[in-house]
């Protein structure tokens, strides 16, 4: 693929997202001052077994790891894939095929249909935050996704939550930005 086929293609992921100009500081309320807690919260901060993980995008890190078919398939269907292995940096909430799994029955099926494609996008874009951000600068509160709206982000002891899934692995490298691993999948309102 070309510089320009691929220039034109981050422009065009960009504007289906909504991406016009944010960062990390601007879109990351919750995302305030450093925090050295994260190794005490309960988080598990071991990266998924992946080899040379900072050299692969999003996308690649996730599918490597084996764990991420099910998202791996609805970002075909929804047409994020090319979009989370641009050059981001993006902050990844990847629900596991688990969580996939704990859906009511039928509902992932429902959403890989091209009519449904719009909710998938809205569902899939509620788990991307803009910039890079590790567990370690996560605090408590909302955080604006690429979605457009924010999702709660609760940071005790006993761990991190996004929204009412829990943070099971943390700080998984890629070359374009971080995935944290999710226990649920999480449904804007």
């Amino acid at each position: 693929m070309n510089t320009q086929n691929s220039l034109t293609m981050v422009k065009k992921a960009i504007a289906i997202l909504g991406l016009v100009g944010v960062s990390a500081s601007f879109g990351l309320p919750a995302v305030a001052n450093f925090s050295q807690k994260s190794s005490t919260q309960g988080v598990v901060n071991q990266p998924l077994q992946i080899a040379d993980s900072n050299s692969k995008d999003i996308v690649a890190t996730a599918a490597e790891a084996g764990q991420f078919d099910t998202l791996a398939t609805a970002l075909k269907a929804a047409g994020l894939v090319e979009v989370l292995q641009g050059e981001g940096p993006f902050t990844v909430f990847a629900p596991t095929d688990e969580a996939f799994a704990a859906l009511p029955e039928g509902t992932v099926e429902k959403l890989l249909l091209p009519e449904n494609k719009d909710k998938l996008v809205k569902i899939l874009t509620y788990h991307v935050v803009p910039g890079k951000v590790m567990s370690g600068d996560l605090e408590s509160g909302m955080v604006k996704t690429v979605q457009g709206s924010e999702v709660k982000v609760d940071v005790s002891d006993a761990g991190v939550k996004v929204s009412n899934a829990k943070v099971v692995k943390a700080d998984v490298p890629a070359s374009n930005g971080v995935i944290h691993v999710i226990d649920t999948v999480i449904i804007p309102e």
